[in-house]
């Protein structure tokens, strides 16, 4: 029976358009289970959305759509996106889906019946972006998030908790009894000294927003973030319903990795082994957190166009040197560094000269020499053939080690020291010389099969990393199916080779100058102003309407104590306006009130009251305050 391999990536927030560093993830867990499945296991893939959350409410808001149209907008660009870099995921999970929306409720109920959730109040400061809570100390200068530096609200409000300080001891004992859970080291070093200072009972659930699975049992709160987000691993695999047979397979079989990037590394190094300790679920993964792609000047930022998309240098450069370049510069326990120069070098000396010459020169020699057919020679003419093949013999076993540990980056490092020794065993052998004297056709022949039957091997290596140019390799060497797979990983299985008698180079030489400038001219026009330069044409402004209205009623929201819903006259119809000012304002203060409405933003509900449309108000740190007219009349246009 096959050993199985369930792989996942953590699933991913709908906050826009995916670049290269969002795309690491998935491109290694794709290479990491396309191994797996070269070495014959069952294997799984799992990748998805996570949809849910108050960000997402906000931003649909923002966006006039309602938070279902923008979750499927995202989830249709982010599959898009998955095709374009040829992810061959098995399943694609959104929380917004029954199957996953069920398992999380039943999740919860159970947790809350046993006790390991219960019923509290919260107060604390709270990231919308992060979707995450912290204590004061744990906060930068003014309040900020440690974590993204953005203004944190200080929250208050009822909510459930789960109880991680009753599960602190036993975690430290697990991941002390299983020193390869987290890796790298000092990920798990992080975690361990994060627990020993202690752990505070976790904030499950809200009541601030709608968008979110509701607790069954009280429906004013809706599921927090993590606690649905997890979840996942699991629901897509049918844990509690009527078929957990993939649930039994996959997460109880024999590996299961759950890949991450390290500023999510505590929420499933610690809240999720906890969540399923008091469900009394095995704990049968290891989580591997790798470091972030960075630039020249520190984190991708959309606003300073430090960002790179995949898409445009996939479709100019192909996918294979975007595949090679993400796994080969992200180090093992650290960060990488995208610039363009490094990008286009990466193309010009490590495929193109290394790697796709080694292949263009053994075909034309081949065809040169003996008119494209060359035979298995009986015996080894030289001392170099021995090296070689000890170093092929040598890399199998590293490169083995390397992928099952998901160190893909050494995996290719070794790889290329076996092309750059092949390419060595050229200059020492010196077919060239031997092609002049007819007596050395054997030792010819034989240097030539050696050169192929080691690209055969690297073809092998490489075909979960270069999955295009490895299939190139076998077609142009005419390398059987038979012979194209992991067991077929020793010396001498090649018989007789006829390769093609038209070789095309599979990596072209690029101009360094005008390919480096192509790339920072992609950088500039991805830059995204998120100041008041921020133009716009006057026809963008023309298409909003903004009229008076004049507010005749004003109540707090029934399900949100920082709403207030207003009934707003605009001459044309009384408008029901949904605004989050009630910090600021009394009902009371309101009503009477002449306001700026914008009158034709897409109707859409905030926590289960429809508004339709919005009131214009400033704001500075402190301060928030309506704008107001005096003399104009309800109706009257804004312009």
């Amino acid at each position: 029976m096959k050993k199985t391999f369930y792989i996942t990536t953590p699933i991913y927030y709908p906050s826009g358009k995916l670049h290269i560093g969002n795309s690491y993830t998935t491109v290694l867990c794709d290479t990491v289970n396309r191994y797996k499945g070269l070495r014959g296991y069952d294997t799984r893939y799992l990748t998805g959305m996570d949809e849910h959350g108050q960000k997402v409410e906000t931003v649909a808001s923002e966006l006039g759509k309602t938070p279902m149209e923008h979750v499927d907008d995202i989830a249709r660009d982010t599959q898009n996106m998955w095709r374009t870099l040829d992810i061959k995921y098995d399943d694609f999970i959104r929380t917004t889906e029954k199957r996953h929306k069920t398992v999380v409720k039943k999740i919860f109920e159970q947790l809350l019946e046993q006790d390991d959730i219960y019923l509290g109040d919260y107060e604390g400061y709270y990231c919308m972006p992060c979707e995450s809570f912290f204590t004061e100390t744990q906060l930068e200068e003014n309040h900020t998030c440690p974590d993204c530096g953005r203004e944190t609200e200080l929250v208050k409000e009822e909510s459930y908790f789960l109880r991680l300080s009753k599960y602190e001891n036993r975690l430290l004992k697990f991941i002390e009894d299983n020193p390869g859970f987290i890796t790298p080291e000092k990920r798990k070093n992080e975690v361990v000294a994060f627990i020993k200072q202690g752990l505070f009972d976790l904030s499950v659930s809200r009541t601030s927003f709608d968008w979110g699975v509701k607790v069954v049992s009280n429906p004013a709160h809706v599921v927090y973030v993590w606690v649905d987000a997890l979840s996942n691993y699991i629901s897509s695999l049918g844990y509690g319903s009527s078929d957990e047979s993939l649930f039994e397979k996959y997460w109880n079989g024999d590996e299961v990795v759950h890949v991450v990037g390290k500023d999510i590394l505590r929420f499933h190094a610690i809240y999720w082994p906890i969540m399923l300790m008091a469900l009394n679920i095995p704990i049968n993964f290891k989580l591997y957190a790798h470091g972030w792609y960075m630039m020249k000047d520190g984190k991708m930022s959309k606003s300073t166009g430090q960002v790179v998309y995949p898409e445009p240098l996939i479709e100019k450069y192909g996918l294979d040197p975007l595949r090679y370049f993400l796994l080969k510069e992200l180090p093992y326990a650290g960060d990488g560094v995208f610039t363009p120069e490094d990008f286009i070098a990466r193309i010009n000396f490590d495929l193109a000269n290394d790697f796709g010459n080694l292949l263009n020169r053994t075909i034309n020699m081949i065809n040169k020499y003996f008119d494209s057919k060359i035979s298995k020679p009986r015996k080894s003419y030289f001392e170099f053939d021995k090296q070689l093949t000890d170093l092929v013999s040598k890399t199998i076993e590293v490169y083995k080690e390397d992928m099952d540990k998901l160190n893909v980056s050494s995996a290719i490092q070794n790889v290329w020291t076996l092309i750059s020794r092949t390419n060595k065993y050229i200059d020492e052998t010196k077919p060239w010389v031997l092609a002049k004297d007819e007596d050395a056709k054997k030792e010819l022949n034989s240097i030539l099969y050696n050169l192929v039957e080691s690209l055969r091997h690297i073809g092998i290596l490489l075909s979960p990393i270069l999955i295009n140019s490895s299939k190139e390799l076998f077609k142009q060497l005419n390398i059987p199916l038979e012979l194209q797979t992991w067991d077929s990983l020793k010396w001498g299985k090649l018989g007789a080779v006829e390769v093609t008698d038209k070789p095309t180079p599979i990596f072209p030489r690029l101009d360094k100058k005008i390919e480096e400038e192509y790339i920072l001219d992609l950088l500039k026009n991805n830059v995204v102003e998120e100041t008041p330069e921020n133009l716009i044409e006057i026809g963008d402004f023309l298409k909003i309407e903004l009229v008076v209205g004049v507010i005749k009623e004003c109540v707090v929201h029934p399900d949100a104590d920082k709403l207030l819903v207003s009934q707003i006259d605009t001459k044309d119809k009384v408008r029901q306006i949904v605004s989050g000012i009630s910090k600021f304002y009394t009902p009371e203060e309101l009503v009477g009130k002449k306001v700026i409405v914008v009158k034709n933003l897409k109707p859409v509900k905030l926590r289960g009251v429809m508004s339709e449309g919005m009131v214009l108000a400033g704001k500075n740190k402190k301060e928030l305050e309506v704008l107001e007219v005096s003399k104009l009349k309800a109706g009257d246009i804004i312009s």
